[in-house]
């Protein structure tokens, strides 16, 4: 990569974190509306910074711990790279939840100055905008860092004179590593940041969320944001930790994850195969570092239309898609200019043997396929979650029958929901590999997820949307307000099932390039025969592992939300003119519950998505683990696919009812309290499991690549002559 294509990427970082400056100032700079509506503004924003302090308090020890152990066992580098993927993905999550609590107040009180849906929606955008430019600037920032130190001044991805890679020596373990376990190093920080971002504010938020629901609007039968409800405040703290920082951490290191599965699958397509060209290798190796920059600039210019735009139209819907679509088109032109004049020069024979079935555009065509599959997928997504779509509307009416069908209808739905985005996924890595070899199905993730800035800018207006919704409901605003900021937080519903299409069907394609690198390192050739003893069990075993990691996050919310309904109903037990509106709930108390949960229930999830493979690459070598990564992503993706889905479509019944939808059923009705269930049972499907399963196919394939160096020479089974 040459200096004025390494400033291109400087530049785009830069450029992008400059911009999400630019946009939190000028959220700063909006009135946040009455006394009322300040006070508890204020409250949130306590809580939310309160309960991240906590969490980067217990995450940062368990990070430096894990970061003492790759510079022992791997390399120091390995360590020092890990800890700035740690800090990039902190950071993301960290801005990106302070101008939601910033941003909430204010798009309400644009609702309620204004009466106009575009104007609102306007600055809820602005809001999200600046978590989705930190996520890509920081992570883009992060990757170039790491490739100018260690590739570049360390010498690691420059070739020695026989033209093979750089190889250190690690003097404690006597093990070689290459710039391979480096970059694998940065993405594991990110992975690690993300899992305790997505499983902490996953419980808190949804522990809060349920015991609002279940004791506020099927007990007591008040509004969802009522003040009278302790839960409330927790509630709307839930949706900025989780929703906004875990969504941060989380897409981030999708993000990252894309772009280094590729680059590192690069660098072990050269390892070991025939094609000699050295200068093909830096191209490839390059290449998905500078598309990311070329979409992070479509991400400014997607971003930027509809914050200039002088009037935005009443369909939210469609102005976030117009963002997005121009995101991806610029992308797609400019990245096609990328590739033909950065892939020029190379002889054709060279290209063949890396896997360019058709020449030099071989990577872009990749990379355009796994745009389009994104694209796909989220549109299923959208089907099957939105309530314009019939799958949502029968839910909803299901729900004129009761509880129990809301749950079977919306469990069916989930279900069925999951064949299309597979088909999809499968055709895109038939393709990608048909076009690029497993090169090309890198090419494939990093392309579905080059604009993400826009797709997270998107993703985060929805959180902050419904806590607009919830500052305005606690302020007394009228049902104008609440109906501007109900459609955008339906919107948001959406908009977040989409997001997730997004996340897994990327996850998937990087964890299978990931995968592939973690083979190179033991063999030769990509080759696992899954009917070996070691890669058969291995595959079973992983293939449950997403259904024990899902069960425990479903019992953390659940003991979480347990606690917080006891509290709920003696507060309104014991303290009876809550209800009468004479006496204030405690919601510091319901604040703590959640916060205390969240922090103790997230830290065994997260260790045992770490742990696992390593202690089975310890007991059983890699080829078990190599069984483990296939079962557990094949797993992961149909259960993540079901999760956030089913989870989506239950939310947006419940709201299809409360909008009138359904004739004769409106909020405090029967079929609305069946709706709440199914909303409630939901809950932790699409906001706690689901977001977290493609962070644990990618932090298991990521930290089984930079260990298997280690246990694929010690290993207890090699020791017994197994």
């Amino acid at each position: 990569m040459d200096n004025l294509l390494l400033l291109l990427v400087l530049f785009a970082a830069l450029f992008a974190l400059a911009y999400a400056a630019l946009n939190f100032i000028l959220v700063r700079k909006l009135k946040e509306g009455n006394e009322r509506m300040q006070e508890i503004a204020a409250a949130i924003r306590e809580g939310a910074n309160a309960f991240i302090k906590y969490e980067y308090k217990i995450v940062a020890i368990i990070g430096v711990c894990i970061a003492a152990v790759l510079g022992v066992v791997i390399s120091w580098e390995t360590m020092i790279a890990f800890l700035i993927g740690a800090l990039m993905s902190s950071l993301a999550g960290l801005v990106g939840m302070k101008i939601a609590t910033y941003a909430n107040v204010r798009v309400a009180n644009a609702a309620n100055e204004t009466r106009n849906t575009g104007k609102t929606l306007k600055v809820a955008f602005r809001g999200g905008s600046v978590m989705g430019l930190c996520v890509a600037g920081f992570a883009l920032l992060g990757v170039l860092i790491v490739y100018l130190v260690f590739g570049l001044w360390e010498g690691m991805i420059i070739l020695d004179a026989s033209g093979k890679l750089p190889a250190n020596l690690n003097p404690i373990t006597g093990q070689t590593y290459t710039l391979s376990l480096i970059l694998s190093g940065y993405a594991l920080g990110c992975s690690v940041i993300a899992m305790f971002n997505r499983v902490g504010g996953g419980i808190y938020t949804k522990a809060a969320d349920m015991g609002a629901d279940l004791v506020g609007k099927t007990e007591a039968h008040i509004p969802e944001d009522d003040p009278r409800n302790p839960a409330t405040i927790a509630d709307n703290v839930g949706d900025n930790v989780g929703d906004v920082a875990g969504l941060g951490s989380d897409l981030l290191e999708s993000y990252v994850g894309a772009i280094l599965s590729c680059a590192i699958l690069a660098i072990e397509i050269f390892s070991h195969s025939a094609f000699a060209s050295t200068t093909l290798y830096a191209k490839m190796v390059a290449f998905p570092i500078l598309f990311a920059a070329i979409g992070l600039f479509g991400c400014i210019l997607g971003i930027t239309f509809p914050l200039v735009k002088r009037k935005l139209s009443d369909n939210p819907h469609l102005e976030l898609n117009l963002a997005t679509w121009i995101s991806a088109g610029v992308t797609l032109i400019f990245g096609f200019v990328l590739c033909w004049f950065l892939f020029s020069g190379e002889a054709e024979d060279q290209l063949s043997l890396a896997g360019f079935a058709i020449g030099r555009i071989s990577p872009w065509v990749a990379a355009a396929i796994g745009i389009v599959a994104g694209i796909v997928i989220g549109a299923i997504s959208e089907y099957y979650t939105s309530y314009d779509h019939k799958p949502t509307r029968a839910i909803a009416q299901a729900s004129k029958e009761g509880s129990a069908l809301t749950v079977t209808q919306g469990m069916a739905t989930g279900m069925i929901s999951c064949m299309l985005p597979v088909v999809v996924l499968g055709v895109a890595i038939y393709l990608c590999f048909a076009v690029g070899g497993m090169y090309g199905v890198g090419c494939g993730a990093m392309g579905m997820l080059s604009f993400v800035a826009a797709t997270v800018s998107v993703d985060t207006y929805g959180p902050i949307s419904d806590n607009a919704g919830g500052i305005a409901e606690m302020s007394g605003l009228d049902e104008d307000v609440r109906r501007i900021t109900d459609k955008l937080d339906s919107v948001g519903n959406t908009t977040a099932a989409i997001g997730k299409g997004f996340a897994i069907g990327s996850a998937a394609l990087a964890t299978v390039s990931m995968m592939s690198s973690y083979l190179y390192t033991f063999m030769n050739e990509l080759l696992l025969n899954l009917f070996s003893r070691d890669v058969l069990v291995g595959a079973i075993v992983g293939a449950a592992l997403p259904f024990l990691f899902s069960g425990m996050l479903i019992n953390a919310v659940a003991k979480a939300a347990r606690n917080m309904v006891k509290e709920v109903r003696r507060q309104f037990t014991e303290i009876p003119g809550i209800l009468t509106g004479e006496a204030k709930p405690d919601y510091k108390t319901c604040i703590t519950i959640s916060s205390q949960g969240a922090l103790k229930e997230m830290i065994l999830p997260a260790v045992i998505s770490i742990a696992f493979p390593v202690v089975c690459g310890f007991l059983f070598g890699a080829y078990f683990v190599g069984g483990v990564l296939f079962g557990a992503t094949v797993s992961a993706i149909m259960l993540a696919l079901y999760t956030g889905n089913a989870g989506g479509a239950w939310d947006n019944a419940k709201k299809f009812i409360e909008s009138g939808g359904v004739e004769g059923c409106g909020k405090g009705s029967p079929a609305h309290d069946a709706a709440v269930v199914g909303d409630t049972v939901g809950d932790p499907l699409k906001d706690t499991v689901g977001p977290s399963l493609d962070i644990l196919i990618k932090i298991m394939s990521t930290v089984s690549l930079v260990c298997v160096v280690v246990f694929n020479q010690f290993n207890l089974a090699a020791l017994l002559g197994l």
